[in-house]
């Protein structure tokens, strides 16, 4: 499995893995070192390594060139900080030698040639300070447009679109072949045979270890997780090129994918349109795993009202995810004046962010800071139950066309934990939260409308929290279940490689050299997997 993050916060990520570990797959999971150097750790019977990702290639030379013509007076990058700091340090070095010229005798004499041998070191600094700083804005000026839309910019891309097509990726964003640098040689290593590539960097990766198999006579199937609607993605980095570079990208590989996986039923729809699939992906929810299956560790970690200082009876809504604007988490913090007594959770990855300080301002301008809580993450198999002392759990997205058309984990996770729903009325969340019965609905960025939803749901928890006892409904949204579909996925995947294999006339030398490492004595439907040494190309339908 191919991930481009660090594992530890992708609960996808780690739920893939280790359930097709227990279910008999040999899984190693690589992913991105957070801090440039090699790790690797078991989660559960699946090994995990993560591997430094070097990117000199996420600073093209485009990236060092002044901006000449909106600012001929620029530094060039790189030289700016030094300049800058310089100077600064030339006028503190002028504002010791006056404190130490004070020292000296106080005759109005000695004052005046005091200021007179200063006053032309004092003359050069200033001026230095308002030249390089004008030097310096004209390059921040010119570096801030570079990538935000520029007409030369946005021509550069046309014309690279036009040129190279889907493969223009390479022009525009380099980087991404970065990560084929730092994974490809370990995928040949490990001479998998199937090969999970989670979301759209990672599917290049596995496509074209998929092409290197297949040139020395080997069969490697390619699974396609597609997180979210790649050309709906609010771009990564303020950069003109880098949504156009990714969906083109995407659309190179797509057709590599033996199979496609995905979070909903309408992005599964989505993606079949944008690629021309012969069939919707297979859909795999971001549920939770269920206690009866993946007990919960208690590792002493203080419960969420614990950790908000607050007692069973105070009303409390808990949103638990990324924090970002549009989370739609200003939403809950302005509505907070307005719901007297009630107290906000935000359970984020990173609580010291500086949006999340914002939030904290505004809030005390408000005069409700003792009632908005900022919490850290906690493990995976312990979201539920640290979710359950709450009251309600909020979702108050923004209309994004990914918000729109998914089922995101902290949906199951609320679900779970049964609590009320106070879901914004991004398409997908809302309809399934009205089908169920599980919540209310209020206009997206609407902070009246979200405060009406909050009153709505703790004035009656009961029904919302009864709705979840319909038969079958929580059953559908456990993990277990999407565990079983991955599981026959890649059941199928294996049979059509031995089949082709069968088929296949027998070519001297076929699979010579393969390292089977104990395959044979694998469990579950590994165990049945015959060894190939035929490769199949992209399936004809997905092209």
């Amino acid at each position: 499995m191919l991930v481009c993050n660090g594992v530890r916060g992708d609960s996808r990520v780690q739920k893939t893995a280790r359930s097709a570990a227990e279910a008999g797959w040999d899984v190693t999971l690589l992913g991105r070192s957070p801090d440039g150097r090699p790790a690797s750790w078991r989660l559960g019977e699946a090994r995990v390594r993560l591997l430094p990702v070097p990117t000199p290639l996420a600073h093209p030379p485009r990236a060092t060139r002044r901006p000449l013509l909106t600012g001929p007076l620029a530094y060039r990058p790189g030289t700016a900080g030094y300049r800058v700091q310089r100077a600064k340090a030339r006028r503190d070095e002028l504002r010791t030698r006056r404190a130490a010229l004070a020292l000296g005798p106080a005759t109005p004499l000695a004052r005046g040639r005091r200021t007179a041998r200063l006053a032309l070191p004092r003359l050069a600094a200033r001026l230095a300070r308002h030249w390089t700083g004008l030097r310096k804005r004209q390059l921040d000026r010119g570096q801030a447009r570079r990538g935000t839309g520029t007409l030369t910019e946005r021509a550069a891309v046309a014309l690279w679109q036009r040129a190279m097509g889907k493969r223009c990726w390479r022009r525009l964003w380099p980087s991404l072949y970065d990560f084929e640098l730092a994974y490809g040689r370990a995928v040949d290593e490990l001479r998998p045979e199937i090969i999970h590539a989670h979301d759209f960097r990672m599917l290049g990766v596995g496509a074209r270890a998929k092409i290197r198999a297949a040139a020395r006579g080997e069969a490697v199937k390619l699974v396609w997780d597609a997180h979210e609607y790649l050309p709906g993605v609010r771009p990564w980095t303020d950069d003109v090129r880098w949504l156009p570079a990714h969906v083109a990208h995407e659309r190179e590989y797509a057709p590599y994918a033996d199979a496609a996986v995905t979070v909903s039923a309408t992005l599964a729809a989505l993606l079949r349109r944008t690629h021309r699939l012969a069939e919707d992906p297979h859909v795999v929810l971001n549920a939770p795993e269920t206690p009866a299956t993946r007990p919960v560790r208690h590792g002493g970690v203080p419960g969420l009202r614990a950790q908000c200082g607050i007692g069973p009876d105070t009303p409390l809504v808990v949103y638990s995810g990324a924090a970002a604007p549009q989370r739609g988490l200003d939403t809950m913090v302005d509505a907070l004046p307005g719901l007297p007594g009630v107290h906000t959770a935000l359970i984020v990855p990173k609580p010291a962010a500086g949006y999340l300080g914002r939030l904290r301002a505004r809030a005390a301008r408000l005069g409700v800071a003792e009632r908005l809580h900022v919490l850290p993450y906690v493990d995976c198999d312990q979201v539920v139950a640290f979710l359950t002392a709450a009251d309600a759990g909020a979702i108050p997205l923004h209309h994004w066309p990914n918000h729109e058309i998914a089922l995101i984990t902290k949906f199951f996770e609320y679900a779970h934990a049964r609590l009320p729903l106070v879901v914004s009325d991004v398409e997908t969340m809302a309809a399934t939260t009205r089908a169920a019965g599980i919540g209310e609905v209020f206009t997206a960025e609407d902070t009246d409308g979200y405060a009406r939803a909050v009153r709505a749901v703790l004035a009656g928890p009961e029904r919302y929290r009864a709705a979840y006892g319909r038969p079958g409904l929580l059953d559908r949204w456990t993990w277990e279940a999407q565990a079983r579909t991955l599981d026959g996925i890649y059941t199928g995947l294996m049979r059509q490689t031995a089949l082709s294999h069968e088929t296949a006339p027998e070519e001297p030398g076929a699979g010579r050299g393969r390292d089977r490492r104990g395959r044979e004595a694998r469990r579950g439907p590994a165990a049945r997997r015959e060894p190939t040494g035929t490769a199949r190309a992209p399936s004809p339908t997905q092209r």
